[in-house]
């Protein structure tokens, strides 16, 4: 289970394992580049750039979900993301939040 709450509805924290985190380093294909180019020439959305950046976005969750259960977890709260260009080009996009053992409430 996840969510960008502090909470999850009918359940309750029992312990905090701490933060959870899913780091993906991506760059451009010159390929890619060149194509997304000419999708600027005609407008609207950058079909190429959508996919890559879905996908990275999807690595890095699935990435924080590995490291909450090796941490013992079975859920995450406060989920976000961030995005850092490192250099022209390249993005690392994180996913974090914090990895928790919930139980039902009863």
């Amino acid at each position: 289970m996840v969510t960008t709450a502090f909470e999850l509805d009918n359940y309750r924290i029992v312990r905090t394992l701490g933060v959870a985190r899913g780091i993906i380093v991506r760059s451009r294909s010159v390929f890619g580049t060149i194509g997304a180019g000419f999708q600027t020439l005609v407008g609207g959305n950058i079909s190429l750039f959508t996919k890559m950046c879905e996908r990275t976005r999807e690595d890095s969750f699935n990435l924080m979900l590995e490291h909450a259960g090796q941490m013992g977890a079975n859920a995450v709260i406060g989920a976000r993301y961030d995005a850092t260009e490192i250099m022209n080009g390249v993005t690392e996009v994180l996913a974090y939040g914090t990895a928790v053992v919930v139980e039902p409430i009863r």
